[in-house]
């Protein structure tokens, strides 16, 4: 290498290499490697597993062209400072860099740090170290463990499922943890329960309890009562509260039946009301730790119902630097990817002259509050926080976008909240005495009152608890409203993407970087739907769940999971031999793998029996497997054809017998649904197979216009012809011997093509003069063109339909 004094600095990103250059001085030249540009070839499994487990790496698709501009680059510098985020993903980065740059390794130096500040930057240039490779090798390893298993298991799907699926050493995990929940709600039986809530006032004129039906039917809205708020906000006004019947004759109330509770509500509705025993107790609300990776997913899904994905891009971009003005590109926050809560030191002074200055000595705490991290934490790492605590939100706001300042809200109150007072509640229970004809009888009920708001004043929490009016023992009271509720238990709760990522960190699946790639995942593998904000396992993700868990129950289960991850971790933190722990893995897997290949039977064979009866011919149906998900089906099957849908519950769903007749034999149409939605299908099916697009509101739709002929010819099959073709993105040029022909042009290249057509010169006689004539440039081996693969896609749905 030249000895130009010249240091070359790799990052990951544009953004990032944008906001540390301002950092660095003249002698140093920041470029993006964008990501990541080495690693294992997506087809076949490129690693030597009777070798050692060797991996064989490749360039990236669309990466050569980095590489041919970094390699230059590094010719002409004497220093390599590998800048890449501080995390394996990131040390592996660095390490396919320095293999492919072939710089010396006397010459090449590794700077990690938590923020891109000009503080952070000129400390890590200061004093770079080296490559970690402890760091690679787990990366590396857990690369190639998820390779194996997700290249030889996916195979074995197609053939014994359906084409197309994928399995994963963590995805598979992820969605049985949804299906057993799944199968916890489907098997749920509710029990009966009856409360008898009260509403008490300590104003013993007539009147109130009109008032209170009044106000209620006045604010409910479809159906539903007035929000608890508003209920708080009538009953304070009204000197009046709410209480739970909680004794009857010194036993606990509990009662499971109608005839229980109205014995009980009888006597209630002539009883006479007195204040009990009062009690005051204070109570704190302390401030949570910062955030780190997890919880900060969690927060954003709760609070802004940001979905995991979305949180981290927005927070990398507020990692990587974002224009405020004249100050230039400022990191907002620090390194997003931790699952540590450490605090530095000078992050502590800095929210705590931030506190003591805005909000006064009162807040403060005597010392700073210093947060436990999980086990497998790395201490060396920071919480997630801002950079400058001085940095308000309203003082970031007019130079971020809507969702940059929501994120960054949450992370700087949660950060500053951390190091503050807690709040402090007097908080107040009332014992209410009723003397009834079967005995004593206990209301109690629960008010607070905040009395300083400490964290809270930064990090706001809802709260519907009622303010009590003030009152003394003995004193009497007017029920205003007595009820006997009639309530179920509820089954468990679904899965929200905050509860399972919540889920997910506790049972140890995945690391806190791949818990938004997991969820993303099993959602575009379609094991997994979102609904109203809430995880279903479809039939295609109960059915693979099934199939793994008897053939690969080491794979599938959640505490070998969690060991195989702590393994993972260990080679980093205890230097374990990675070879040794893919080997250990590999033999039992192999064997797993083998029986399965030979013992798994194909999902489509399978039946489970259900508790409806052909209406054919009156034999039981059974449940089937196909590639719209479950059936029902005749299990006299082929003898008895007959077969319908069910729905998510696997209640037979009726045939809808349409006014709309079958074009091609009169017969009546069917509406049905398949994978691309409602449509109308002949009765007489499958006899005849006429099928009638139809649109929402259930009318049939005109057939679609035959693709208008251009009279130009095909350069690729020769007997196709180009015909106007419409898509998303508007009109093109597309084969008419599609899918056999799966010719794309630009509509633009029409009159063109007409022209040389006319002239005899098109079609040419090979590709690569047509790719000459309509201006395509050669694209990097492997590279995709999305927008023609899409249009293709387009051409296939619609011929689906």
């Amino acid at each position: 290498m030249a000895n130009s004094g010249k240091a070359l600095v790799i990052v990951e990103s544009p953004a990032k290499a944008k906001t540390i250059n301002k950092y660095l001085g003249p002698g140093f030249e920041v470029k993006a490697s964008m990501g990541h540009i080495r690693d294992l070839p997506s087809k076949g499994i490129n690693v030597d597993i009777e070798n050692g487990f060797a991996p064989t790496y490749d360039i990236m698709p669309g990466k050569k062209r980095t590489v041919i501009s970094l390699k230059a680059l590094a010719k002409k510098c004497d220093r390599l400072y590998l800048a890449t985020d501080l995390d394996r993903e990131g040390e592996a980065i660095a390490w396919h860099l320095q293999q492919i740059l072939g710089v010396p390794e006397d010459k090449t130096y590794r700077v990690i740090f938590n923020a891109i500040t000009k503080a952070s930057i000129q400390e890590a240039f200061k004093d770079p170290g080296r490559l970690d490779m402890n760091k690679v090798n787990a990366q590396q390893a857990r690369r190639i463990l998820d390779r194996i298993v997700g290249y030889q298991i996916s195979p074995l799907l197609w053939k014994k499922v359906t084409r197309g699926l994928s399995a994963g050493r963590v995805q598979s995990v992820a969605v049985k943890i949804v299906v057993i929940k799944e199968r916890e709600i489907k098997a749920f039986k509710p029990d009966e329960y009856w409360l008898i809530p009260a509403v008490f006032t300590t104003d013993l004129k007539d009147g109130k309890a009109a008032l209170w039906r009044a106000f209620l039917e006045a604010n409910t809205v479809d159906g539903k009562p007035p929000i608890l708020a508003k209920q708080s906000e009538w009953l304070t006004e009204h000197n009046a509260f709410k209480a739970e019947l909680v004794k009857v004759n010194g036993e606990k109330y509990n009662a499971d039946n109608e005839t229980q509770a109205m014995s009980v509500y009888h006597a209630l509705a002539k009883a006479s009301y007195s204040i009990g025993r009062i009690e005051t107790k204070e109570s704190l609300t302390r401030p949570s730790p910062p955030f780190i990776t997890s919880t900060i997913q969690q927060a954003a899904s709760n609070r802004l119902g940001f979905a995991a994905k979305r949180t981290m891009r927005i927070a990398q971009q507020l990692y990587e630097g974002v224009d405020m003005g004249s100050r230039g590109a400022v990191g907002l926050i620090t390194y997003m990817r931790t699952d540590s809560t450490f605090l530095s030191k000078e992050a502590l002074d800095m929210a705590r002259q931030y506190i003591e200055t805005e909000f006064g000595p009162s807040y403060l705490p005597d010392k700073p509050k210093m947060y436990a991290s999980g086990k497998n934490a790395q201490e060396a790492h920071e919480a997630i926080r801002p950079t400058d605590a001085s940095l308000s939100p309203e003082q970031v706001k007019p130079y971020v976008n809507d969702e940059q300042f929501k994120l960054y809200d949450i992370i700087w109150r949660r950060f500053v909240a951390s190091q503050m007072q807690p709040g402090r509640w007097n908080v107040t229970t009332l014992d209410i005495q009723a003397e009834t004809e079967i005995g004593p009888c206990l209301y109690r009920t629960n008010g607070r009152i905040q009395v300083f708001d400490g964290c809270t004043r930064v990090w706001t929490i809802s709260s519907n608890e009622q303010q009590l009016p003030v009152v003394s023992e003995g004193q009497p009271l007017a029920p205003v409203e007595i009820e006997a509720e009639q309530h179920f238990t509820k089954p468990p709760a679904r899965y929200t993407e905050a509860s399972l990522v919540k889920a997910l960190e506790r049972e140890g699946i995945g690391r806190p970087s791949t818990y938004a790639s997991i969820i993303s995942t099993i959602q575009d593998r379609d094991y997994v739907k979102q609904k109203d904000r809430k995880f279903y396992a479809t039939d295609l993700g109960e059915v693979v769940t099934d199939k793994l868990s008897e053939f690969f129950p080491k794979v599938m289960d959640i505490s070998f999971t969690r060991f195989m991850e702590e393994q993972l971790d260990k080679i980093e933190e205890l230097h374990l031999d990675w070879v040794s722990i893919l080997e250990e893995f590999y033999g039992p897997f192999k064997k797993n793998l083998d029986t399965a290949m030979e013992e798994m039977k194909h999902a489509k064979a399978e039946t489970q029996p259900s508790e409806f009866t052909c209406p054919d011919c009156q034999k039981p149906m059974v449940y089937r497997f196909g590639k719209n998900g479950r059936f029902l089906s005749c299990s006299d099957y082929p003898e008895c054809k007959y077969a319908c849908p069910c729905d998510d519950e696997g209640k037979m769903l009726e045939q809808v017998v349409t006014e709309h007749k079958c074009p091609n034999c009169s017969k009546p149409m069917i509406h049905k649904k398949g994978r691309f939605g409602e449509f109308l299908g002949c009765s007489d099916y499958p006899e005849c197979k006429t099928t009638q697009k139809i649109d929402k509101e259930g009318n049939i739709l005109p057939p679609k216009e035959p693709a208008e002929l251009s009279g130009v010819k095909c350069y690729k099959c020769k007997a196709g012809e180009l015909v106007i073709r419409q898509s998303k993105r508007g009109p093109f040029l597309g084969c008419n011997k599609f899918p056999r022909c799966r010719t794309i042009i630009s509509i633009k290249q029409l009159d063109h093509l007409k022209e040389l057509q006319e002239a005899g010169q098109w079609p040419p006689d090979t590709y690569e003069k047509a790719d000459e004539i309509l201006g395509r440039k050669k694209k990097p081996a492997g590279k995709k063109d999305k927008a023609g693969k899409e249009e293709v896609a387009d051409i296939a749905t619609a011929e689906a339909k």
